[in-house]
């Protein structure tokens, strides 16, 4: 069954995954042109990120994010509470280990998380690649049975 707030009519909810979108400065292009590239996957699924990057991937892309706080404002912590509660399936996360500055969203709170409640996680685009080819095949959907589609 799908509600309004499902955002994809066309997907059924066994199917849909709520990924999450995090990217440094240095690396936000890099994500909206992998958000672009993957554009159809993507769109097939519920969207997250922090404010500023969730804007341009849906400048860039038409793609529904649903946004919160910029990272400098807390939104990473928000996207946080939110694997902590199992509420997200896939996490993206393009940083910059070298260039980051200290106000952009810190990455060990976020891997330690996605390591506790078994979260798939990519820090950069070659294992995003793998991440989302796994989730057109279907790899992750082990998924549903750790976060059942029950509200």
């Amino acid at each position: 069954e799908i509600r309004a707030s499902d955002w994809s009519s066309d997907v059924c909810s066994s199917d849909l995954m709520t990924i999450a979108l995090i990217a440094h400065d240095s690396k936000k292009e890099l994500m909206v042109q992998f958000c672009t590239a993957y554009c159809r996957i993507l769109s097939q699924h519920k969207l997250v990120a922090t404010g500023t990057t969730g804007k341009l991937i849906a400048e860039a892309t038409g793609l529904q994010v649903q946004r919160f706080l910029a990272g400098v404002q807390g939104g990473d912590q928000q996207i946080a509470s939110r694997i902590a509660c199992n509420e997200i399936d896939l996490l993206l996360f393009f940083r910059d280990p070298i260039n980051a500055k200290p106000s952009e969203p810190n990455e060990m709170t976020l891997l330690r998380l996605c390591d506790v409640h078994n979260i798939p996680m990519a820090t950069n685009i070659a294992t995003a690649e793998v991440l989302i080819h796994g989730l057109e095949r279907g790899d992750l959907d082990w998924r549903d049975i750790v976060h059942p589609q029950n509200d």
